[in-house]
């Protein structure tokens, strides 16, 4: 028996059953389940500390490692990990699932209370924190260009003004201004002079911060008050993190 031979005698019947399976097929096409990888949010904070100055060596030694002491004792850390770079620490942890980030956040503070007394007394302020994930690109990009203003007018704009108007916005974990170096003086020793006056780089140091200042730069006058202005240096690019809450 040829199975073809009920098609070839009813062409009609053939078509419309033909046109039948197609609109099955198209309407089965749209109907088809979809699963997407999940977008999960893991728990994540990053804790940041400076000590203008310091090698990478000892950022690891005197600053992460008693960090990571009191960070190692918080329930439901599963991932720890640390970029010491010059004069900068960067602690990563990252929480189960099912952490409730603030509470996370509060037991990184304590932990940042309890280890204060380990990390070294010249630490210009205390480590802080952000609810946010590193590894994650910024969700937003902003640059600032002018022809009439000066860079370092856009710097002032970008850093007094934008960011911390976008850092109240709901949502925003973290701002960052950057694309300029900020100003500052370095100094290079003769070794063999400063033994050889019995001087340390300790002396120095403590010498030409004690001769420095941040003082403001300029004023506004009229009949009733004076305001100073702070000095500004050049940036022209601002990022945008989502929070991690």
């Amino acid at each position: 028996m040829n199975i073809s031979a009920p098609f070839i005698k009813r062409p009609v019947g053939t078509s419309l059953l033909t046109i039948a399976l197609a609109l099955a097929g198209c309407l089965g096409y749209s109907l088809l389940p979809v699963s997407p990888l999940p977008q999960v949010d893991f728990p994540t904070i990053q804790v940041s500390a400076n000590l203008p100055g310091a090698s990478p060596e000892t950022m690891a030694s005197a600053v992460a490692t008693p960090l990571e002491r009191q960070f190692s004792r918080i329930a439901g850390v599963t991932e720890m990990t640390s970029t010491n770079n010059l004069g900068a620490t960067s602690v990563t942890l990252q929480f189960e699932l099912n952490r409730d980030i603030n509470g996370a956040a509060r037991d990184v503070q304590a932990a940042i209370n309890a280890a204060r007394g380990q990390l070294p007394a010249n630490l210009p302020s205390n480590p802080n924190y952000r609810k946010v994930n590193p590894a994650d690109a910024p969700i937003m990009l902003l640059s600032l260009t002018s022809d009439t203003i000066e860079i370092r007018k856009l710097y002032d704009l970008a850093y007094s003004v934008l960011q911390q108007k976008i850092s109240q916005v709901d949502g925003v974990g973290q701002v960052i201004v950057g694309g300029s170096s900020l100003p500052a003086v370095r100094v290079e020793l003769n070794p063999q002079a400063v033994n050889k006056y019995g001087v340390g780089l300790e002396h120095v140091r403590t010498a030409l911060g004690a001769a420095n200042a941040n003082r403001p730069k300029g004023q506004l006058s009229n009949d009733e008050a004076t305001r100073s202005s702070p000095t500004s240096t050049p940036t022209s690019r601002i990022a945008v993190w989502k929070s991690g809450s």
